[in-house]
């Protein structure tokens, strides 16, 4: 069969089973593409079990930049025969299935449309390598150098790759290197290689790095001069906490007396992790805490109390798909409305949304600034798709000029000079009161407490009382629309309808702008950065007559806040959905606006 070149735009997708050590394979896969300054990017599906269930491992070879997940698979392989038809079947027409044929299997020679290639790779490794698990792992390598020779990977950039993984263990490299060359030269031997789908170096990736925004966000912790981590393990925000223990240990440690300057807490709950966070903070040290959907639910009471007490505070949610228990390893959009107002009573909570793990990096430092400044819980809202999955971005910079803002605090000298001091009283007629540290000085001194208070601080069930101090939180959040990152614009001006959404999506609504503006179609975009809504949000939906809002959950959630807060009338929002658990796709997103736009258009 004949199919069109493709040259640095396709789809790898490696089916495997959870617990075989095939995610150091994939990854290098994945690395030395990039390495060969080609964008792409890697999306891991894997079950919440320990091992034994399958697992699917993405690679999107995307010249053009697009970082979304593809609904398509150009070469599959099914390492799996659990999965085998399910596999077989994913492979576009005049794609390429390659399996290991060391048990061949004659189901998979159904599809006429499609090129199968069999790889001995068990029967080679069992030979060339000793022990049972070194097999399975140096199948494993073996694949990747049979997926090499097709599509062309610079075999010099594996070997580089795999000396700076086993840096202190050069057998390792030689023994990997060995079972590479297994598969490379078995595809070169026997297949006809390069095949359509290939690589052709670019430069694209100069001054870019690989990175999860777990990582991301753990990094920017510490720069923002976060000293003070509580947790509670809960995929997928876990590794957020891995990764900040090992930046603190590289950064945050006296090279010459050893001593540490931070304090990580695994808490024996959620409740207790929020708990330790905020009581570090009310002492004056920047600290935060990380979770997902069911954390956050446990979370709520405290983050309430953080509220009404006005005591800054950090929460990562890593959202994954819900409700209860749900999808643990899948991916949504579906905690806004739960952390938006999170906690009994009128709470409004500060939300970023940040759209790749360089946001998630330049969101962590900025973050502490603003619950410092508006002294309230701020809650970055990530997904497991940015959390755990490793995204190009641009090197990481930072600006040694920069200075922690924290807020409002006064001074042993400014509270010596007063003749009293009052916690909740405005005034600078912003909603942000002043406060002050423990220790700091005796005039300073206040009971803090999650009851009933007025503007001095003092206990009160007094209806006037309590309605001034409510009255000025609702009025600090509408200081906070000020002080929040602004949205990302586009515009074309030659368009009637916009694309409005957040985080993740955007790699995805990028790509569909694109595919629309090729079918004559033009749309200009909207991504929203924070919550609460900042003027500009209001008054740039306001010219538009048709509103799409594409987010990753059931329920609209992020639409019917557009509504309720922004004001946005019901009548031309829009929403598309997409919450399988999926990261979001294009296809997800192309087909539904434009069969809308086609009504509209019709009617």
């Amino acid at each position: 069969m004949q199919a069109e070149d493709r040259i640095n735009d396709f789809v790898v997708q490696i089916a495997t089973v959870n617990g075989t050590g095939s995610s150091s394979a994939n990854t290098l896969l994945m690395k030395a593409i990039f390495r060969m300054g080609i964008p792409v990017v890697g999306k891991n599906y894997f079950p919440s079990n320990i091992q034994g269930l399958p697992t699917w491992y993405e690679i999107r070879v995307t010249g053009e930049g697009y970082l979304a997940r593809s609904s398509k698979v150009d070469i599959m392989v099914a390492m799996n025969a659990q999965t085998y038809a399910e596999d077989l079947a994913s492979v576009v027409t005049n794609g390429v299935l390659i399996y290991d044929s060391s048990w061949p299997r004659a189901e998979l020679e159904d599809r006429s449309d499609i090129t199968v290639l069999p790889v001995p790779l068990s029967k080679m490794c069992n030979e060339s390598f000793t022990g049972a698990r070194a097999r399975i792992l140096m199948k494993n390598i073996a694949y990747v150098g049979a997926i090499a020779a097709l599509i062309e990977i610079d075999r010099d950039v594996v070997r580089q790759l795999l000396s700076e993984t086993f840096v202190d263990k050069p057998n390792l490299v030689d023994s990997n290197m060995q079972a590479f060359e297994l598969g490379y030269d078995y595809s070169q031997a026997e297949f006809n290689c390069p095949l359509e789908s290939r690589l052709v170096p670019m430069d694209a990736m100069t001054n870019h790095i690989m990175i999860d925004g777990n990582t991301a966000a753990a990094l920017g912790c510490v720069y923002a001069g976060a000293t003070v981590g509580s947790w509670y393990p809960i995929t997928p925000s876990t590794s957020l906490f891995d990764a900040f223990g090992k930046f603190c240990k590289q950064l945050r440690q006296d090279l010459e007396t050893g001593e540490q300057n931070y304090c990580i807490i695994q808490a024996e709950d959620e409740l207790a992790a929020i708990g330790m966070a905020l009581g570090a903070a009310w002492n004056g040290a920047r600290a935060f805490t990380a979770t997902s959907g069911p954390g956050v639910s446990l979370m709520s009471e405290f983050l309430g109390l953080a509220y009404f007490t006005e005591i800054p505070l950090v929460l990562f949610d890593v959202q994954r798909a819900g409700p209860s228990t749900g999808m643990p390893t899948r991916t949504q959009q579906s905690d806004i409305l739960a952390a938006a107002f999170a906690s009994h009573g009128d709470t409004r909570h500060v939300l970023l949304f940040p759209a790749n793990p360089e946001e998630c990096f330049r969101m962590a430092v900025s973050s502490f600034d603003l619950a410092d400044r508006l002294q309230t819980p701020i809650i970055v809202m990530m997904d497991l798709d940015i959390g755990m999955n490793d995204w190009p971005c641009p090197e990481l910079t930072w600006d040694d000029s920069y200075q922690p803002d924290r807020g409002k605090v006064y001074s042993a000298k400014e509270l010596s000079n007063m003749d009293s001091f009052a916690r909740y009283l405005d005034v600078d007629g912003d909603g942000i009161c002043y406060r002050t540290l423990p220790g700091e000085h005796p005039k300073g001194a206040y009971l803090i407490r999650g009851s009933g208070h007025n503007k001095l601080g003092g206990y009160t069930e007094n209806a006037d009382e309590y309605v001034e101090v409510v009255d000025r939180l609702r009025r600090k959040f509408d200081t906070a629309a000020e002080l929040v990152p602004e949205p990302v614009t586009e515009t074309l001006n030659k368009s009637s309808c916009v694309i409005v959404t957040l985080g993740s999506c955007d790699g995805a609504v990028r790509e569909t702008r694109s595919k629309l503006a090729a079918d004559g179609v033009q749309t200009d975009y909207m991504r929203i950065r924070a919550f609460p809504f900042s003027k500009s949000v209001v008054k740039f939906l306001a010219g538009y007559s048709q509103v799409f809002v594409v987010e990753q959950n059931r329920d609209a959630q992020f639409c019917n806040l557009l509504q309720t807060e922004a004001g946005v009338s019901v009548d031309k929002l829009i929403p598309i959905l997409s919450y399988g658990g999926m990261p979001i796709a294009c296809e997800d997103i192309y087909g539904p606006i434009l069969e809308k736009i086609s009504q509209g258009k019709a009617a």
